[in-house]
């Protein structure tokens, strides 16, 4: 079992950053490929990003590619989202996910636990 607890989420203008974290416990956080995901109102929830366990490979929707940085600290049994320059279009509640799978590893459903999410509003 993996319990998964998202912060930094919050209110940021355009243009502006913020930084997400998701804090995982259990003793094998290593071995999970970490992903990010969003779901605005009415929306599906998307892939936004993920990492192996090593933090070796990383992929990113086509949406923030270039904007937002996913990384790990396995010591830490923490997973981050480094938001930068953010548009009213990334407004949604942002959800940490794990998976022992390693591929695909965009499908929502090939994920087996996930956080409670954390909202991410960018104004105008």
């Amino acid at each position: 079992q993996v319990q998964l607890v998202e912060s930094g989420g919050g209110l940021v203008q355009a243009g502006g950053s913020l930084r997400l974290s998701c804090a995982a416990s259990g003793r094998t956080f290593s071995s999970y490929v970490m992903g990010w995901f969003r779901q605005a109102p009415g929306k599906e929830r998307d892939f936004v990003a993920a990492l192996t366990g090593s933090g070796s490979k990383t992929y990113y929707a086509n949406s923030v590619k270039g904007r937002f940085t996913i990384s790990r600290d396995n010591a830490k049994n923490t997973v981050y989202l480094q938001m930068n320059s953010l548009k009213p279009e990334d407004t949604a509640v942002y959800y940490c996910a794990a998976t022992q799978l390693q591929s695909p590893i965009v499908p929502v459903a090939n994920y087996d636990y996930w956080g409670q999410g954390t909202q991410v509003t960018v104004s105008s």
